[in-house]
């Protein structure tokens, strides 16, 4: 765990970001106080969604105007 005061932070956040490795993580001092931890998160383990990976899981009937009746009073 690597230490360093908040003007280093302040000065070299995007580099201090980009360098740091999944799990990693920095501690931020100012007067020689812990105020903040800045920790990489790891890498998202889900893959990214496909379109259509869907198809065929959802059924759609058709409109049955008997039912759209049952909800008359909440339409205008």
């Amino acid at each position: 765990m690597a230490r360093i005061t908040l003007e280093e932070a302040q000065l070299r956040l995007p580099k201090l970001i980009s360098e740091l490795q999944p799990g990693e993580e920095v501690q931020i001092y100012s007067e020689n106080r812990a105020i903040a931890r800045l920790i990489a998160e790891p890498p998202s383990s889900r893959k990214p969604r496909q379109p259509g990976s869907a198809a065929g899981t959802l059924v759609i009937l058709t409109e049955d105007e008997t039912r759209l009746e049952d909800f008359s009073d909440y339409m205008p």
